[in-house]
């Protein structure tokens, strides 16, 4: 089936080269668990007839011209190449599904690129496990423009006719001072100094600083080592719970509370008496963040990012060294900067009630990335009322995630037991 549209080569964007380098190079797994059987034929009519299948980004082959830029190039989709079904249990050892896929997934991410031969995407159809696994590319798009775009090709339970829906947290619109008003000017002032004390440490990061090395610390080559993935598991309710107990405090928050603390408890049981007061640990934000307990500490440091327009210029600053200095030397700065800091972190919204993809309904959505220099990387969804983080490790550095998965859960419900009390106050 050929794609629509033209057939002149498109030049990809800044960000795109990217993640095309060989440093650089990510892959984006979004695991699918279904309730019934998987029919194999359904689902590759399925992703034709789907946006993925229809999408002219999803049907064009990776190009590179005489100068090294790379460019995308339409060609026919063939499905059957890019639909692997696995009709064996993937780990004879384990017995349990889930851990199973983890595992499965765990080794693509370090030793498994997608072919150049053919569009970047695959969809794995692990049959003897009713899970299915989404291998797409990172060049194609992020995290949030891949989930709408399966979203559009899944449809309610409650009703088999309406698409999905992805509702983001609602937030308060609060009255806005005059701009010569003292609270704007005043405002203004902090803006500015945080953003340049964030875009300074940015810099540092990408060049000289380092985290102080802990038992979760990655570095150069490190996202060559063989990986583990676990999973925790949250309860949305419980997330909104301790959200109420703070004001102005978002799920994006409490994420960070949770991490935080589950780290904490995590590295005191790895190294006992060895934290150090104040020692910080800098993970990476693969996303936008949106508009004294560990909680409230997380919840401070995100607040000062979101009145710094730090984000706003490290991509500029990222964009203007593509231009300088090409984009070999801003993915070796890129690399830098994930060999600096200890992990990285994302949260993606889901969809608000079950789903079914191509007919079949599914139980569970988790997504993770490809290794990177990091030994710990984090990514959490969340999908009709629950929250599930992919924890992806280098197990000789981590060697036993789903204990820090269960710090993390626990982490939960000691902050919700406490915020609980405070709601009663």
């Amino acid at each position: 089936m050929a794609c629509p549209g033209t057939f002149s080569d498109e030049p990809l964007s800044p960000a795109g080269r990217l993640f095309l380098q060989q440093k650089t190079d990510v892959v984006i797994h979004c695991i699918a668990r279904t309730k019934n059987p998987i029919d194999v034929d359904g689902a590759k009519a399925t992703i034709m007839s789907s946006p993925m299948g229809q999408h002219p980004r999803f049907c064009s082959l990776l190009v590179r011209d005489d100068n090294g830029f790379e460019h995308w190039r339409k060609t026919r989709l063939d499905v059957d190449r890019h639909v692997i079904v696995v009709k064996h249990r993937v780990n004879e050892d384990e017995e349990d599904d889930e851990v199973a896929v983890n595992l499965y997934v765990a080794d693509l991410s370090v030793s498994s690129p997608l072919s150049t031969d053919k569009p970047l995407w695959e969809v794995h159809l692990l049959t003897a496990h009713k899970h299915v696994v989404f291998r797409i590319h990172h060049s194609l798009g992020d995290g949030i423009s891949l989930m709408s775009m399966l979203m559009a090709s899944c449809r309610k339970v409650s009703d088999p006719d309406a698409l999905p829906m992805m509702v983001p947290e609602k937030t308060t619109e609060k009255k806005r001072d005059s701009p010569w008003s003292f609270g704007s000017m005043w405002g203004f002032l902090k803006m500015a100094w945080l953003t340049f004390v964030f875009v300074l440490e940015f810099l540092l990061r990408s060049l000289f600083v380092s985290d102080r090395k802990t038992a979760v610390s990655g570095g150069d080559g490190v996202e060559l080592w063989p990986r583990k993935l676990a999973t925790a598991k949250f309860l949305l309710d419980d997330m909104k719970e301790v959200k109420k107990a703070i004001p102005d405090t978002t799920i994006n928050d409490v994420l960070f509370g949770i991490v935080s603390c589950g780290l904490s408890r995590y590295l005191d049981h790895r190294t006992p008496n060895a934290l150090h007061e104040g020692l910080r640990m800098t993970g990476v934000a693969m996303v936008n963040l949106r508009a004294k307990p560990g909680l409230q500490r997380a919840k401070v440091m995100v607040d000062r990012k979101k009145q710094s327009l730090e984000a706003y210029f490290s991509y500029r600053i990222g964009d203007l060294i593509v231009s300088l200095l090409g984009i070999k030397y801003a993915s070796l700065i890129n690399y830098r900067l994930l060999c600096n800091t200890t992990f990285t972190i994302s949260n993606l919204i889901g969809p608000l009630e079950d789903i079914t993809l191509s007919g079949n309904p599914i139980s569970s959505i988790k997504v993770s990335t490809s290794s990177l220099p990091q030994a710990l990387t984090m990514h959490m969804v969340s999908y009709a009322g629950k929250a599930e983080m992919q924890i992806l490790v280098a197990k000789d550095i981590i060697p036993d995630p789903e204990f820090l998965a269960k710090c993390f859960e626990d982490a939960l419900l000691e902050m919700k037991v406490a915020a609980m009390e405070a709601n009663k106050a």
